[in-house]
């Protein structure tokens, strides 16, 4: 799997990233602590011909445009017809389970709009929760905005770690795909920590 998404990096740069993260947020199996981690150790490569910025852009518009297809999923098919889609052939093509999306769809109904922003961290439910969304008839503006930020901190977060911890990129993946709530949550609090404590400084 790592040796396919490197040479889809290699071979189509930003366009390869798009693709890899759209197709990850529709095939929530494909695992994007893997992409994202692993191009950013590829930035960290002197022959690398991206960089982290570019990255994360092409990174976070995949997520976007991905997130959108779903919510139209979810628009279109009510949770009836779509639990039996995923109950077929298709579902199992698609390597989607029945208890993943009722989970993401008791998400949703618990924490209202707001979960469609905190699910982007939360692995297999980050890219499902745009089907409840849509279900719902979520102000789509609303759901645009809170996509992207939550597929802002995501992205950017795991790509500076790749790049930062280069060839070790895949214990991030890992303790990523484990701890993901607990980790960003830790990551936020530490920025915020040294911001305050800067503001301070200057004051």
């Amino acid at each position: 799997m790592n040796k396919f998404i490197m040479n889809i990096m290699n071979k189509y740069g930003y366009l390869g990233i798009l693709f890899l993260i759209t197709i990850e947020n529709i095939f929530p199996p494909i695992p994007s602590e893997v992409i994202l981690t692993l191009g950013g150790f590829m930035t960290s490569q002197e022959n690398c011909t991206m960089n982290m910025l570019g990255v994360i852009l092409f990174s976070t518009l995949g997520s976007i445009i991905g997130a959108i297809l779903l919510y139209f999923l979810g628009y279109i098919l009510n949770k009836e017809r779509l639990l039996k889609i995923v109950d077929s052939r298709v579902g199992k093509i698609l390597f989607l389970k029945k208890s993943d999306i009722e989970k993401s769809i008791d998400s949703f109904n618990t924490k209202g709009n707001f979960s469609v922003l905190y699910s982007r961290f939360i692995p297999i439910v980050r890219s499902l929760i745009s089907i409840p969304a849509g279900i719902s008839k979520m102000n789509f503006s609303v759901f645009l905005l809170y996509t992207s930020i939550g597929s802002v901190i995501w992205n950017t977060v795991l790509i500076y770690l790749g790049n930062l911890v280069g060839e070790n990129y895949m214990m991030v993946a890992n303790v990523f795909s484990k701890y993901s709530k607990f980790v960003l949550v830790l990551i936020i609090l530490v920025i915020v920590y040294k911001i305050i404590k800067k503001l301070k400084k200057k004051n």
